[in-house]
């Protein structure tokens, strides 16, 4: 195993009261893929932060090797005294570092460089910290929210920049689909305290289960053993409760030990408030357009029913905003007619957060300035009580919204939002800054929704577990103002342009061979069919085997490495089944896309 050239061990930091960190660690070794999961407030930004060195931890130890280079992306870049993006960047290179490496990484991130980075977007902003700190290739890359403000093709295509570094990655993201494909270990930071996974992303739900689990059962046990010495105490002989002082000790630690658990942060408590029922037909468009200096939407047409669950997707600049403000009848078309349906009661959330008033109190927000409470599904509940269901403490009531960070400003509209009665959630970017135990709620909240969904994002997983159709530019890497609905979410979407393309390709073909033999030489002698080889249908009949064997192989093992305990107890064993993991999965890989070759191969030769 190398060396780590990153350690933090037993990091204690407290801004009074409970602890945030207590006890916390992360170890970053080469070739290592990090996601720092946990709840929102957890403290992973501030134990990245002391990782980095820009925060001090009260106790505890920090080792970085020697020479070892560290970025880190941060979630609000300091532009001031740059007067380009370009020079913006290269303030991120060493001594040795290739300049060019600033020039690909802004092509590919959109920008020139010459942009004044006082005028830039958030999306923008992000992807000029991006190409700062990646540029330099360092020895870890620490990335805090890396895919926030970005679009579909450019996370997309990050992913697959951060599979190919050198760099040792720490990352910090709400995104479950991001985390699944760059990473291949998971630290989790809880009450204070962390545990390591050393798995991706994708085993951490499951193992996070079996460890909370796990803990409640210890604690039941102490219970009943906290039960069985006070009946001791209470029934036994004097003269033996005397001659047992140790057991009397023990049982003052164990009523300790048990008062001071403290359990896992509790989930969110919450339903949307539904308002009347919507005509059937919420939204009919017929032949709409809109254009500034180039089409953003040419002729589109969109019945939308109630019960809908729709997702808007594309790239930045493609117009996904201006075509929601245009189908919800904020923005007229330049051509054609939107008819709105009856009994219309809409909740937004905007991307912005424009909402926001930052000296506005909690409170004050959520009841309008209208007392102490607000009437929720019919009933009138105390803003202390409502706050507490999406985890505010009751001390938070009066406290500025200024003063909340990013994944609390995300809760407290999501509060607001889910007490104000409606039958049409307009929903642009909610994902953003919500942690993983949020974004379950709010998938729940938007799939059990009794009424209609419009909902923005840049989340696949979301996408695909939410909404019922989806819409997109019909050619994402120029959109010429061109939509197309397609049922299903974000992953059902591009199986059906892949079939699209593929039918286009069949149709081209088809149309080619037929002028080749309209041409009096091939008329006259017509080419034979061919045919499959030996070879080649020997491996497209045996090829679904063999796949199906190495899955039973991967499955066999994946279930070895499921438990929780095999590193500790045997390391060499672990990464030796992760590496045998690993080569039958690029086995199965290799074997479907030659069976795909084959299959297209024997159709086209069949007619």
């Amino acid at each position: 195993m190398a060396p780590p050239i990153l350690k933090l061990d037993d990091i204690f930091l407290s801004f009074g009261g409970t602890p945030l960190l207590n006890g916390a660690g992360l170890q970053v070794e080469p070739g290592d893929r990090i996601c720092l999961v946990g709840r929102n407030g957890s403290g992973k930004s501030t134990l990245m932060k002391i990782a980095a060195g820009m925060v001090e931890a009260q106790s505890g130890e920090v080792f970085r090797h020697p020479g070892a280079t560290i970025r880190y992306l941060e979630q609000a870049p300091d532009f001031a005294g740059y007067t380009t993006v370009q020079a913006y960047a290269e303030a991120g290179l060493g001594p040795g570092d290739d300049p060019y490496r600033v020039t690909y990484l802004l092509q590919h991130l959109g920008l020139t460089g010459e942009e004044d980075p006082n005028n830039l977007s958030g999306g923008e902003s992000r992807r000029a910290a991006l190409a700062r700190v990646m540029a330099p290739e360092p020895d870890i890359l620490m990335l805090d929210e890396p895919t926030n403000h970005l679009d579909l093709p450019t996370i997309e295509w990050l992913e697959d920049e951060l599979r190919r570094t050198k760099s040792a990655l720490v990352i910090i993201s709400h995104d479950r689909r991001f985390l699944e494909k760059v990473s291949n270990a998971t630290v989790w930071l809880d009450r204070g305290t962390s545990r390591r996974l050393d798995r991706g992303f994708g085993h951490f739900e499951a193992w996070r289960d079996e460890v909370l689990e796990a803990e409640e059962i210890e604690q039941h046990k102490l219970g009943k053993a906290i039960e069985r010495e006070e009946h001791w105490m209470r029934y036994g002989v004097t003269a033996r409760r005397k001659r047992n002082m140790r057991r009397v000790g023990e049982l003052q630690a164990m009523r300790a030990n048990y008062r001071g658990h403290k359990g896992p942060q509790g989930s969110i408590q919450a339903t949307a408030a539904e308002g009347k029922e919507s005509g059937k037909l919420v939204i009919e468009a017929e032949n709409i357009t809109k254009t500034y200096d180039k089409p953003i939407v040419t002729p589109f047409s969109i019945r939308v029913h109630r019960g809908d669950r729709i997702g808007l997707v594309g790239p930045n600049g493609a117009g996904k905003t201006t075509l929601l403000k245009m189908l919800t009848g904020q923005i007229e078309p330049d051509s054609g007619w939107i008819k709105l349906g009856t009994n219309l009661e809409i909740a937004t959330l905007d991307q912005k957060r424009e909402d926001l008033d930052p000296a506005d109190t909690l409170s004050h927000y959520l009841t309008d300035g209208r007392g102490e409470t607000l009437l929720v599904n019919g009933e009138q509940r105390h803003v202390a009580g409502y706050m507490k269901d999406f985890l505010f403490q009751p001390e938070q009531i009066r406290t500025p919204i200024k003063n909340l960070s990013g994944g609390e400003r995300a809760r407290l509209m999501l509060a607001r939002i889910m007490a104000r009665p409606s039958n049409l959630l307009i929903l642009d970017e909610p994902t953003n800054d919500l942690d993983i135990e949020t974004l379950d709620l709010l998938q729940e909240i938007v799939a059990g929704y009794a009424g209609t969904v419009i909902l923005v994002s840049h989340d696949r997983d979301f996408l695909d577990r939410t909404v019922t159709s989806t819409i997109a530019p019909a050619n994402p890497d120029a959109p010429d103002g061109r939509w197309i609905e397609y049922a299903g979410g974000y992953t059902d979407m591009l199986a059906q342009r892949k079939g699209a393309a593929e039918e286009k390709r069949k149709a081209e073909k088809a149309e080619k061979a037929k002028s080749d033999t309209s041409s009096p030489a091939v008329t006259e002698a017509p080419k034979a069919k061919g045919k499959l080889s030996y070879k080649q249908k020997f491996a497209l009949e045996n090829l679904p085997k063999e796949m199906e064997k190495a899955e039973g192989e991967i499955a066999i093992r994946e279930k070895k490495m499921a438990d929780p305990n095999l590193f500790s107890k045997d390391p060499t064993l672990f990464s030796k089944l992760a590496a045998e993991t690993e080569k039958l999965r690029a086995s199965v890989t290799k074997m479907e896309e030659e069976w795909l070759e084959l299959e297209l191969l024997r159709e086209e030769l069949e007619g």
